[in-house]
């Protein structure tokens, strides 16, 4: 397979950051941004080595958006 590049979508959970490929919809975590980044690679890795075909990479969109706290109601 070529090498190709992927998103990480990371944040933190306690004391753990959460990384997530939104291309494929993986998933890992690590102690530190690093570790989480590199248990995320192997995650994915192994991820399309069970695929029978390999997948279409479509590039991932990030946006923003912004609301206003002040008048969201206590749930």
């Amino acid at each position: 397979m070529a090498v190709v590049t992927l998103s990480a979508v990371i944040h933190r959970e306690g004391d753990l950051y959460v990384a997530e490929c939104p291309e494929l919809g993986t998933v890992s975590q690590g102690k530190t941004l690093e570790e989480a980044v590199a248990n995320l690679k192997e995650a994915t890795e192994l991820y399309l080595e069970e695929q029978d075909e390999p997948p279409a990479f479509a590039p991932a969109i990030l946006t923003t958006f912004s609301i206003d706290t002040a008048n969201a109601e206590a749930a």
